[in-house]
């Protein structure tokens, strides 16, 4: 009997365990079953979707997978409720909608969404009030369309809103006192708008659960709100780019949970004031520039222990700053730039990672603190056009982690000591142009492989180019310029695989650019200028036919045309953002580029002694925008092959012994709108081209046998003869000349003939003499990039 018992006891057990796993099975699928989208919320999914016209052919990849054959739970970009089935939530960035949100949209039939994101859809049109239905939405975010209307009275029916984000649209009215129900927001941002806030000094302090205010990059012209203290949740807030007025908003400061302050770029003014901030203030990132505070920098900016951000750049602050600053121990990023401040910079300040001083009246250095020089942390330093003088910091030799140093348009002299070599590391931009450094530049650069840019330019340099540049193999710019550097053309720079800009103009640099037995080629460079210099020789046929980033545009670089119109020449990202500057003749004026676009392609060859024929293949170069081959001994024609040069805008040929026609096809290059081919040989007529018409007289001036400029220097000053006749009687007329030359020479016909050399300047020369006198003329331009 105990076998049998034993074997009834073992089939009880497997009986158990069978029906313990099928109720788990039931359970499970009961559980999936629950997850089954419900028919009205997949036909209000396919209502939406319809509403909206996407091509069959090539469906966005987020709505493909819309359809009645599968569960609409499983839908890109729908999530539903675990147990009602029903949509909590619809993400649907990036995907092109292209049209406007309906009043009778399928979309408000999904009455339990508490998560709609419609963020860069292509969305347009004004949104409509049927939005307040969706009264369960904690999350809306509408941001990067082309929304219109007053879009947050229908938003202020939605109380249960914690993040509200409408940055980048075109909404406009008032912000409504209804607003005030949002009572659980924590995310706001409405940047890049149109609102105004006429109300808002209403809002704010009874948005008690706020977390983050963002109202950037709007048109708004108001006041902040005299007492923001009600905040007392508000840890981010953001009112950049817009146009507030008023004093310095002191109630801001006195929340204890305020982490981050961003009021740059409006019109705020007076003095900076923090009033009775929080001994327990959380603040770590204040960035005040970009207005129109003044007066000095507050002792009691030192009592924020938690800042390690500090920006008050941009506004008219005055006087030292405070030594107390040295008590910020958390700081570490400090930019005072564009203020009037003068006097000692702290020595306590190098320490730091960042520190950004450029354009105020520094003087001197103070003594560094304990530490400060220890060089494991400073990583910026931009001490640029202030009047700090004297020998070059060699403190800065034992920063071993920097990666950009402006000194700049200062006063310092002396030599650029070797120990600059410790810096170079890490190092991406090297600043020192216009001070007074003399000697060699030193051979520094073994270890630079990460250098950007080198800038020495207007100094009192002297010696050779150290060949240890070869070693930067990251360069992207070299500007040597207006130094006494006496050299051979540095055609080993060929190798450096990033060099777009080279600038040697203004030096004593002599010799051939162009050797038989080197294979010569900028293939990177978009801009050179070695103007004022001594170079000479001739140059190959094909000399230009291997720079192959001046035929190609940034367009096709990129196959994409997104972004390009910001790019700038050493703008990397986050890491390294400081653009590159330079000075060269740009339309016959000496002119100083702030930036220089990416798409900007020169080349300036001027003042040199060249010979020989220009090559034809500097046609090839169709995204060149200036050539100026002006002051040497050019020969023969100008080449018919110039006319593919499409993006052209300036043209100087001038001074050099050029003769023949002028290119008819030259009159088609519309971008073309300067041009000098003065003081040549050249002959026949002037292009009938709008380009040509509407130049100045002395672009064509002392070129004997051209005609046709009777509309663009008048009768008066235009050759009356034809080119038969001027051919003809050329040479009696210069014997003419010459014997009432002799004639003048001799006793009191000397006074007479400076009578005639008056007269003869003064109606046939004032043209060139004012040319000359124009080219001395400055300007600062930053040219657009296109």
């Amino acid at each position: 009997m105990i076998p049998s018992q034993s074997n009834s006891f073992s089939g009880s057990v497997i009986t158990l365990y069978f029906f313990l796993l099928g109720s788990l099975v039931l359970r499970t699928l009961a559980s999936s079953r629950l997850h089954y989208c419900r028919h009205d919320q997949r036909d209000a999914l396919l209502e939406f979707k319809h509403e909206f016209p996407v091509s069959e052919s090539k469906p966005s990849p987020s709505l493909s997978s819309w359809n009645k054959t599968s569960d609409c739970c499983f839908w890109e970009g729908v999530t539903c409720d675990d147990k009602s089935g029903e949509v909590v939530s619809l993400d649907l960035s990036y995907v092109l909608l292209n049209n406007s949100l309906k009043p009778t949209s399928g979309l408000f039939k999904l009455q339990q969404l508490q998560n709609l994101t419609l963020s860069d859809c292509h969305l347009y049109g004004e949104v409509t009030s049927s939005l307040g239905n969706l009264s369960r939405l904690t999350h809306l975010d509408l941001s990067s369309n082309q929304l219109t209307g007053e879009v947050l009275a229908s938003v202020s029916k939605l109380n249960q809103l914690r993040d509200l984000l409408l940055s980048e649209n075109s909404f406009s009215g008032n912000i409504p006192t209804s607003f005030t129900n949002l009572t659980k927001l924590s995310s706001l941002d409405i940047s890049s708008n149109q609102f105004t806030l006429e109300n808002f000094s209403f809002i704010l302090p009874n948005l008690t659960s706020l977390s983050s205010l963002n109202v950037a990059s709007n048109h708004f012209k108001s006041t902040l709100p005299s007492d923001m203290s009600g905040l007392h949740n508000l840890k981010y807030f953001d009112v950049r780019e817009n146009s507030f007025v008023g004093t310095f908003p002191t109630s801001l400061f006195t929340i204890p949970s305020l982490q981050i302050v961003y009021l740059e770029g409006n019109q705020f003014m007076g003095p900076i004031k923090f009033g009775n901030i929080s001994s327990s203030s959380r603040l770590w990132d204040l960035n005040l520039a970009d207005n129109k505070f003044d007066g000095p920098i507050p002792e009691y900016i030192s009592e924020i222990h938690s800042l390690i951000v500090l920006d008050l750049s941009h506004n008219n602050l005055v006087g030292p700053i405070p030594t107390s600053i040295s008590k910020l121990v958390n700081l570490q990023h400090l930019s005072l730039s564009n203020n009037t401040l003068e006097g000692e910079v702290p020595g306590c300040l190098w320490g730091l990672m960042t520190v950004t001083l450029s354009h105020n009246s520094f003087n001197s250095f103070g003594k560094s603190s304990s530490g400060a020089l220890d060089g494991e942390s400073m990583q910026e330093l931009d001490l640029g056009s202030n009047s700090l003088g004297g020998p070059f910091p060699h403190w800065i030799c034992k920063q071993r982690f920097l990666k950009y140093l402006d000194l700049s348009n200062n006063l310092f002299n002396g030599s650029i000591p070797p120990c600059l070599k410790n810096s170079t590391y890490w190092l991406k931009g090297l600043v020192l142009r216009n001070n007074s450094f003399s000697g060699f530049l030193p051979d520094v650069f073994v270890n630079a492989s990460m250098l950007l840019s080198l800038d020495v330019s207007y100094n009192r340099l002297e010696g050779k180019l150290p060949k240890s540049l070869i070693n930067c193999t990251g360069m992207e710019l070299l500007n040597v310029g207006s130094n006494i550097i006496k050299d051979t053309f540095p055609s080993w720079l060929v190798s450096l695989p990033s060099l777009r800009v080279l600038i040697l103009r203004s030096n004593a640099f002599y010799g051939s650019l162009y050797y038989d037995h080197i294979s010569f080629g900028f293939q990177h460079l978009r801009l050179i200028d070695i103007s004022q210099n001594g170079f000479s020789g001739t140059l190959s046929p094909l000399y230009f036919s291997n720079w192959r980033e001046m035929v190609t545009s940034v367009l096709e670089e990129n196959g994409s045309n997104i972004g390009t119109e910001d790019w700038y020449m050493g703008e990397k990202g986050p890491e390294f953002s400081h653009s590159n500057s330079m000075t060269m003749i740009y339309k016959g004026v000496e002119t100083d580029f702030l930036r220089i676009p990416y798409s900007f392609r020169a080349i300036d060859f001027s003042g040199n002694r060249f010979f020989g024929n220009i090559p034809e293949s500097v046609g090839l170069l169709k995204e060149l925008r200036l050539l100026n081959l002006s002051g040497n001994s050019f020969t023969s024609n100008i080449p018919q092959s110039l006319a593919n040069l499409t993006n052209l805008e300036t043209l100087d040929l001038s001074r050099n012994q050029l003769s023949g026609h002028i290119p008819r096809d030259l009159g088609s290059l519309s971008f073309l709108s300067t041009m000098n081919f003065s003081h040549n040989l050249l002959e026949g007529p002037v292009p009938l081209g709008t380009q040509f018409q509407s130049q100045h007289c002395s672009t064509f001036m002392d070129n004997l046998r051209l005609y046709g400029l009777e509309k663009i220097c008048g009768k008066a000053h235009a050759p009356s003869s034809t080119p038969l006749e001027s051919e003809e009687f050329s040479e009696p007329e210069e014997q003419m000349i010459n014997w009432i030359a002799a004639a003048i020479a001799y006793g009191p016909g000397v006074f007479c003939g400076l009578v005639i050399g008056h007269i003869f300047f003064t109606a046939h020369k004032h043209e060139w003499f004012m040319e000359k006198f124009h080219r001395n003329k400055r300007r600062v331009v930053t040219i657009s990039a296109r």
